[in-house]
Order: structure tokens, then sequence, then C-alpha cells
């Protein structure tokens, strides 16, 4: 099995404190800026930062659909790191200060299957994965 990453970055028109809180904030900010793809979405525990548990479903493609339960860490301010209990999946979302703006990335790793399907997940998996991340970072930018 292979490690399979995805990234999606983008940078957006709003201080990095002011984006901090809407990333960090999964009860009220969260629903508003996932894409289509995912499906019922709902805080389990918390909803603000670390400790938040929350559990959705991601429909990849028509016939590929993750159910998620992500636990929230905080392992440093800007930092904020969903780790999947049905899966090695693991997002990092971080948002960093550029000048008056912010820069936020999010990455997915998780591992792969081996084999000739591990070949073509590695393969399209990213790319797929990133289209839905700029959606939401779309949407994060007119919140913002």
């Amino acid at each position: 099995m292979a490690k399979v990453t995805a990234v999606a970055e983008r940078t957006i028109d709003a201080s990095a404190e002011k984006v901090r809180a809407l990333v960090a904030d999964y009860a009220d900010t969260r629903p508003k800026i996932l894409t289509e793809q995912y499906r019922d979405y709902e805080v389990t525990e918390g909803g603000t930062g670390a400790g938040t548990k929350a559990r959705w479903k991601l429909q990849a493609t028509s016939k590929r659909v993750r159910d998620v339960a992500a636990t929230v860490s905080e392992p440093e301010p800007g930092t904020l790191v969903e780790t999947d209990a049905n899966s090695t999946m693991v997002t990092t979302w971080t948002v960093r200060p550029s000048g008056d703006r912010s820069v936020v990335r999010i990455e997915t790793s998780w591992q792969g299957a081996g084999g000739i399907g591990g070949f073509f997940e590695k393969t399209f998996a990213p790319g797929g994965l990133k289209r839905i991340y700029d959606g939401v970072l779309g949407k994060l930018a007119e919140l913002a």
C-alpha cells in the first residue's frame, strides 16, 4: 500500500485570525463551505477547534463514498488536524498569514490500496480531491 496525498491551497483576502476562526468553526461555518460532494454532515461533539468530532459522507466519484468520522486536534496555532476513525485518512488545515491576507492549505493523506487499484487511486484520487477542496476554499473565500 502506498501513501496517497492530495493538496489544495488558496490565498484569501482576510486576516489569518479571521480565517482561522472560520476554519475552526465546525458547527456554523463548515456546513456553509462544504460542496455537494459532502453529505450528512453533523457535529457529534464540541463544535469549535480541537476536541470537535464530526461525521460526513464524502462522495468523491459516483461509485466512491467514504464514511468519515473525524476527531479534530490542534497541534499548533493555525493548524487543525482531522483524523478519521474509519480509515487511515488524515486531513490537515493550515492557515498562515501573508501580509493582511491568509494562505489556507488543505492536505489529505491516506494509505492507498495495493495492486492495479492502488495505481489508479494514486494516479486519479489526488486530482479529484483537489478539485473538491478548490470548491471548499472558494466558498471559504466568499464567506471571509
